[in-house]
């Protein structure tokens, strides 16, 4: 007998888990506001814009100046990325087993392909940056402590007034070993733990100096030493995700089950300016 097995259902279902378990792909962090129609590996989202509107001075009894044509550009999403599972369960182990061995791989197979895009998404931030948002390098990172973190925060909030991104909504992605520096300083521990009785968006562990502070192990860093703290606003990269084939069957010489997915995904920084990092390093 074949697991019980409904394919639009279960697609629906590893979809759910992947989105639940995303820090930089959360719809706090990144936009699906070009998700659309994704059918195939391939496909391309165009996103356009038109130029900026000319303001003038308008004087009584003056004619003003003819109306400015406008022009349109666009950029291309590329739903250029693609990563599939693959498992088998044999039917002596699914007869001797009393735990729901289909479920139990369905979420590690989304956990897995959580940490492939999430991974990829940091990576197509971090290097749209431009240099004038960026705090430390390669070079010269950073070195945090429990005086100054909070601080460098402060900073980061600085750029991106400068570039008139929106205060509302912002956020920055931390490791583990900076959010343990912010939690040796008062200013976050009064102000930035937030309420058990509030639910918390993926990775969220606080707020402070008017950001959502997120915290991941996938932050960028070179060498386990050179992080790439990235902080922003949703309106800056755009992502779209769809899990496009799913597909149970019995293979020939084996008794038992096998499961196979296809999950495609692309994303791109739309206003860079709107993004900001800290390279910093442990010591």
């Amino acid at each position: 007998m074949s697991l019980d097995f409904i394919p639009t259902v279960w697609a629906a279902r590893l979809l759910v888990a992947l989105e639940g378990s995303l820090v930089y792909g959360q719809t706090n962090v990144c936009n699906r506001d070009y998700e659309g129609e994704i059918r195939a590996q391939g496909n391309t989202v165009k996103i356009g814009s038109i130029s900026d509107v000319t303001i003038g001075d308008y004087v009584k009894d003056t004619d003003i100046d003819e109306a400015a044509i406008l022009t349109d550009t666009d950029q291309s999403l590329n739903i250029d990325n693609a990563k599939y599972f693959h498992f088998y369960v044999d039917s002596i182990d699914r007869a001797q087993q009393n735990v729901k061995t289909l479920d139990t791989a369905m979420r590690r197979s989304a956990w897995k392909l959580r940490e492939a895009a999430d991974t990829y998404l940091a990576t197509t931030m971090d290097l749209a940056i431009p240099s004038g948002n960026k705090i430390g390098s390669i070079g010269t990172p950073k070195v945090p402590t429990k005086d100054d973190a909070y601080e460098y925060l402060v900073d980061l909030g600085v750029l991106l007034d400068e570039k008139d991104t929106p205060i509302e909504g912002r956020f920055v992605i931390v490791p583990a070993w900076f959010h343990g520096l912010l939690l040796k300083d008062e200013r976050f521990i009064k102000v930035g733990s937030v309420g058990s009785d509030r639910r918390l968006a993926n990775g969220q562990v606080g707020e402070a100096a008017g950001f959502t502070i997120l915290k991941s192990n996938n932050v960028p860093n070179t060498t386990g030493a050179k992080y790439k703290i990235l902080a922003g606003h949703s309106i800056a990269t755009t992502y779209a995700e769809q899990i496009v084939d799913l597909q149970t069957y019995q293979p020939e010489k084996r008794f038992g089950d096998a499961v196979k997915g296809l999950h495609v995904y692309g994303a791109k920084v739309v206003r860079p300016d709107n993004l900001a990092v800290l390279i910093a390093s442990k010591s």
